[in-house]
């Protein structure tokens, strides 16, 4: 453990665990385990997955899914926004090109 960090506690499905991290990240840790023990107690309460590795997997399968699909959601907005911001120069060049050709 560096200088800088600092052990923080996070409970998830009534197990603690003791984590160490920079100080500046203890906001983020105790978000993400908060995230993390809510969707494992879903897949818990749902009486489907027995076992704390099945539902500790099955998280993080979930989690990972939301994540990549929310990045191939995000990627098809960059794609969209360049392909507008393409056709938009292409426009305003083919604007400026025929603007020359009138004053010649």
């Amino acid at each position: 453990m560096t200088m800088d960090a600092s052990r923080v506690s996070v409970r998830i499905l009534e197990k603690e665990y003791h984590v160490a991290c920079p100080a500046e990240e203890r906001a983020a840790l105790l978000d993400s385990a908060e995230y993390l023990n809510r969707k494992m107690r879903e897949i818990r309460d749902s009486g489907k997955v027995v076992g704390l590795d099945r539902i500790a997997v099955m998280a993080a399968l979930n989690i990972t899914n939301d994540l990549l699909l929310s990045r191939g959601h995000d990627g098809g907005v960059e794609t969209d926004l360049a392909v507008r911001l393409k056709t938009m120069r292409e426009r305003v060049e083919s604007a400026l090109t025929r603007g020359q050709q009138l004053d010649t």
